[in-house]
């Protein structure tokens, strides 16, 4: 069954149409991603599905019962909560419902056969099952330690934590809910990859239907089904994942340039007819035929705001001696805590390097130190021969809030007013835009504006922390682009998966203090990764049954000697065991494809052949285990 269907919706902001009979149809398992420029009509499609924001037109249907929650990007209202109270605050139908429950077991006490009663007990509490049982509070706080929080955070107040945590806590609040629909307004934002990996797989297994909103191309990947497009105030519903949407845009984007030339031809053909025989009397009829079939013309247009969009690139860079950068025996503090201690790292001409980590592990004082924006504690930090070092912090802290964006572009890159106009028009700020006052701007046009000015530097070596920061998909992959041409070195600083797989060429990764360097990129450090946690859970696996084994061993010495019967059914059964955790393994491996969970009945399927991986190893361990205790063959 349905849990929503939208028919027609219409959404009017100022007495003007915003979108016009979008439709849709969602059931559980169903992820649909919503795609569409600022100003589209995303976020308040959102908050018309939660009841925040009138319906003008059109009909929502839910499923019966059915629970709705919103993730965006406002803070919480609350700030006298602990974390903890905070997030179990968004569970209050589950509170109830446990009093519901408890009223009906005292009922059902009283009248232990009322079919009404029975039938209700029966659904409440086929409910809280579903949202963890009677430890559904335990399980409510998991996504907030999964989205970087540890037991001692819980009990702090609100107020002693940073914007992007106030973001992860609400977006914590609302997965512990356990809705029926989920409405998610850039979720990705201030996720380290971790936690994005941790949320693109919990989504993929979630019994509920989402509708999301993100700019991270990976992500909406990994966990998109279907795609509603919301352009020049029409939706259009693409059942397929987000690739397959971007192929298909692609495909009608090329078609309707060349319908709109065909037709423009067509035009210019009967214009010229018309100039040519306007006086000639043999012709009058033909030229007023034409006349009229050019007014009745419909013409192919293109949204005026398909023209607006960012593209730029880097210029030439002037050559610098082989290595720009050399980090030796680096040591990296902040109060109370060392960042990293005989960290090396290494930057080539020419050379575009990654930097990962998780949140907190000192991408950004390492990036600032090499930047030359403070100093370190320990080690050696060399610059080389005629390098010029082009900076984009995370939050572009280095505009400023003093002026214009204008007058900003002026004294960072020294340009006249006209060159100066010139530049950020190439950025979107054309016209008036271009006098907007910095302490006016949005995060995207911040981005954008710190992004022209780094174009006019003429920088050789850049160095970028976090450079997607609010930026919209075009503008994204506009970076990408200019990043793979530029011919300097990079080195970046990102959790944008699709941009490190894109740009870098070698690798380096905070853990647990230190610097790791691996060749290749983002997928081959994804792969080296996952082979070295491979490894450590099979050798952790392996110690943890040979401690077994050596128990059973020493017990089995105490005992009266056991056959050779005995003896030899313990160590097939030992084989057995490992061979069951093997096929559990491959079958787990194979099923962290996301296709395979991207449907229910896909999902039903990949949960039933785990499940059976799982009996199986625990059905091995329970005959050898029996045969060790008994000291002969089961």
């Amino acid at each position: 069954m349905a849990v929503v269907i939208a028919a027609g919706l219409d959404k009017d902001v100022a007495g003007a149409p915003l979108f016009r009979g979008v439709s849709f149809k969602l059931e559980r398992g169903d992820r649909m991603t919503l795609a569409g420029r600022n100003g589209a009509g995303k976020t308040t499609l959102l908050r018309m599905l939660v009841g925040e924001t009138s319906v003008d037109g059109g009909e929502l249907a839910f499923e019966k019962g059915a629970r709705v929650a919103l993730h965006d990007q406002r803070p919480p209202r609350e700030r006298d909560l602990t974390l903890r109270e905070y997030v179990l605050a968004g569970c209050a139908e589950l509170v109830a419902l446990e009093e519901r429950l408890r009223r009906s077991e005292a009922e059902m006490a009283e009248r232990p056969h009322d079919a009404e009663l029975l039938d209700r007990y029966a659904r409440d509490q086929a409910r809280l099952e579903h949202a963890g049982g009677w430890n559904w509070r335990e399980r409510a706080l998991t996504p907030l330690h999964r989205l970087g929080f540890a037991d001692v955070d819980l009990d702090r107040g609100l107020d002693t934590f940073s914007g992007g945590e106030l973001t992860r806590a609400s977006l914590a609040r609302t997965l512990a809910a356990d809705p029926d629909l989920l409405l998610l307004d850039e979720p990705t934002n201030h996720l380290d990859i971790a936690s994005l990996e941790w949320l693109e797989g919990y989504l993929t297994g979630l019994d509920a239907a989402v509708i999301l909103v993100a700019h991270d191309r990976w992500f909406l990947e990994a966990v998109g089904t279907s795609v509603l497009e919301l352009e020049a105030g029409r939706g259009r519903f693409f059942p397929g994942p987000w690739h397959a949407w971007r192929r298909e845009t692609a495909a009608r984007e090329i078609a309707l340039g060349k319908a709109i030339e065909k037709q423009q031809r067509e035009l210019a053909r009967m214009e010229r007819f018309i100039e040519r025989f306007r006086y000639k009397a043999t012709k009058a009829r033909q030229v007023q035929s034409r006349v009229k079939r050019i007014e009745k013309v419909e013409r192919i247009e293109r949204d005026p705001r398909d023209t607006r969009s960012l593209g730029f690139s880097f210029g030439a860079a002037e050559r610098t001696g082989r290595v720009v950068l050399e980090l030796e025996d680096g040591r990296l503090e902040v109060p109370g805590r060392t960042l990293l201690k005989d960290g090396e790292l290494w930057l080539e001409r020419g050379e575009h390097v990654s930097l990962v980590g998780p949140n907190g592990a000192g991408k950004t004082t390492l990036i600032e130190a090499l930047a030359g924006r403070r100093p370190i504690e320990g080690g050696r930090l060399r610059t080389g021969h005629n390098v010029t070092i082009g900076y984009l912090s995370q939050h572009a802290d280095e505009l400023g809030t003093r002026g214009t964006a204008l007058e900003a572009a002026q004294r960072a890159t020294r340009l006249t007013p006209n060159k100066a106009r010139a530049l950020l028009g190439r950025f979107l700020f054309s016209g008036a835009e271009a006098e907007k006052p910095l302490d006016g701007l949005s995060g995207g046009e911040r981005r954008r504006l710190s992004l022209a000015i780094l174009v006019a530097s003429g920088a050789n070596v850049l160095i970028l922390d976090e450079p997607t920061n609010h930026l919209d998909l075009d503008a994204r992959e506009a970076l990408e682009d200019a990043l793979r041409a530029f011919d300097g070195a990079v080195l970046l600083a990102s959790h944008d998966r699709a941009l490190l797989d894109a740009v870098g060429s070698r690798t380096f990764a905070f853990e647990d203090g230190r610097l790791r360097a691996y060749e290749g990129g983002w997928a081959e450090y994804a792969r080296v990764r996952e082979e070295r946690r491979e490894a450590e859970a099979a050798s952790a696996a392996a110690a943890k049954q040979e401690r077994r084994a050596g128990s059973a061993r020493s017990e089995r010495r105490t005992r009266s000697g056991p056959s050779k019967n005995a003896q030899r059914r313990v160590a097939d059964l030992e084989h057995e065991v490992e061979r069951a955790e093997a096929a559990l393994a491959a079958v787990e491996d194979e099923l962290s494809d996301p296709a395979l969970w991207s449907t229910p009945s896909r999902s039903e399927r990949s949960t039933a052949r785990h499940d059976a991986a799982r009996r199986a190893v625990a059905e091995a361990y329970a005959r050898w285990e029996q045969a060790t205790a008994d000291g002969h063959p089961t």
